[in-house]
């Protein structure tokens, strides 16, 4: 696990605050390993598994929470995606990376002046 980012002379955080991901990782066993970490998560329920516990009625348990919104934010690949809809980061012809970065920073500053 990568450590988690901190200010001053500390020893750096091995657990992060909250974890969003997937339908793959929605499972039991990663729900448990969470939970006892004390790991907030963002995770939906896969479809048969909701249809397990709708069809197990009152004994099936209630819904777990889930922040839509959080969810929809979840990945950097959308962010990737977004970036290269920008024709100048898409084909990259930038010779110098430094002269690269500064056109990646503004496709990303436009991108975030829309949303």
């Amino acid at each position: 696990m990568v450590p988690a980012g901190q200010r001053g002379v500390a020893r750096p955080r091995k657990k992060p605050d909250s974890v969003a991901a997937n339908k793959t990782y929605g499972n039991g066993p990663c729900r448990k390993y969470l939970r006892r970490r004390g790991i907030r998560r963002t995770l939906p329920e896969k479809t048969d598994s909701q249809a397990a516990r709708l069809h197990k009625g009152s004994r099936g348990g209630r819904p777990l929470g889930f922040d839509e919104e959080r969810y929809k934010k979840r990945n950097v690949e959308r962010a990737i995606n977004r970036l290269k809809q920008q024709r100048a980061v898409a084909t990259r012809y930038d010779k110098r990376g430094y002269v690269f970065l500064g056109t990646a920073t503004a496709a990303a500053l436009a991108i975030r002046r829309r949303t």
